[in-house]
């Protein structure tokens, strides 16, 4: 079976009332691990790449890993979605190369690090909307600008994000505006904004709901209950890699992230894709260290690549099982793009949102 629609997966989920983590990678290793944890736990699979993957891997390279992956693995539903698209012209490239979801992040402007006026996502947004479904391919979107609200300060990671001082009303997504949002773009899912970021250093201490607003997410989803909703920047730190890595010569000062527990709050509130980068960069680079520390002159990358293989798989299951996802890959029928483009254009697939606005 070919790569199948990210909307397909986010509504087996919404009807199932479980998570999706979605893991961004940039090499094979990452996708082996991904995909072991994926067919031991029998759990649909998001890959998604970053700008910064797709100039660091190479378009083709990249696209034929995940081929590779789903033709080893026919019977798993695998979704391959561009994270944080600047551009519409960004998501066009991806979908050109073989994406079948892609993500308009419209709540910066091209340059990703100004924040952008309400009227401006809008409109790239819905564009790339137009465009994608017509093809079958998912859209994303995203309402309000990631960044700590411990700090006020936005975010740029791999060259993407808000830059400076930010307002709290920049930093939490608005309910009322997330329904005219998904009103007027008619996008598949919603990425909001709640305090999280994205890196190792969201937060100085464990997160409370005065730096984590996952009761905003149940305020969005008591306006859009039929809206896919998305939280990046989702990672939880785990202490035990931050250890290893720290104690095989790292110097990764104290730091937290997002505990499974909120997300599992998000995911009964509606949260239906979760972003998960940073665990396995942890994972990864513990392993790394600690092979090196342990047989020192062994030059072989297998050496290490092996056990990062090992350990990011770990980091895959854990999050399979803690969301709910695990057994459910197996119970969705996967259906091809062309179809889901004759579900958009016969209104199908269209936003429920009319019911459930103010009066």
């Amino acid at each position: 079976m070919a790569l199948v629609p990210m909307r397909l997966l986010l509504d087996h989920a919404a009807e199932n009332g479980y998570g999706i983590p979605a893991y961004n990678v940039n090499n094979m290793e990452q996708i082996l691990a991904i995909m072991e944890a994926a067919v031991e736990a029998d759990s649909p699979v998001i890959l998604q790449a970053s700008r910064g993957a797709r100039k660091y891997a190479g378009e083709n390279f990249l696209r034929h890993l995940i081929l590779a992956a789903v033709e080893t693995h026919p019977n798993i539903p695998i979704a391959m979605h561009q994270d944080h698209g600047n551009s519409p012209a960004t998501c066009y490239s991806a979908i050109r190369n073989g994406f079948t979801s892609v993500m308009m992040d419209g709540s910066l402007e091209a340059d990703a690090k100004t924040p952008a006026s309400f009227e401006y996502n809008v409109n790239v947004t819905a564009e790339v909307v137009k465009v994608a479904h017509s093809v079958g391919a998912s859209v994303e979107g995203e309402l309000g600008c990631l960044g700590s609200l411990e700090t006020g300060m936005g975010e740029a990671e791999d060259g993407h994000g808000a830059e400076g001082k930010l307002s709290r009303e920049q930093l939490l997504t608005d309910p009322d505006e997330a329904v005219e949002f998904v009103e007027r773009t008619q996008v598949d899912a919603l990425a909001v904004a709640i305090g999280t970021s994205h890196g190792a250093y969201k937060f100085t201490r464990k997160p409370t709901g005065e730096v984590l607003a996952i009761s905003r997410i149940e305020e969005i989803h008591n306006r859009l209950p039929n809206t896919h909703l998305v939280m990046h920047g989702s990672s939880s730190v785990p202490q035990e890699w931050l250890d290893m890595i720290n104690k095989y010569g790292g110097k990764i000062p104290e730091t937290y992230g997002v505990p499974v527990e909120e997300i599992q709050k998000g995911i009964k509130s509606g949260v239906r894709k979760v972003n998960i980068d940073t665990d396995n960069r942890l994972a990864i680079t513990a392993a790394f260290r600690e092979a090196a520390a342990k047989d020192p002159a062994n030059f072989d990358p297998r050496h290490f690549l092996k056990p990062s293989i090992k350990y990011m798989k770990q980091v895959c299951l854990d999050r399979y099982e803690a969301f709910g996802t695990a057994g459910h890959a197996s119970k969705i029928k996967q259906i091809p793009l062309d179809e889901f483009a004759a579900k958009y254009a016969s209104g199908e697939l269209s936003a429920k949102t009319k019911s459930t606005a103010k009066v």
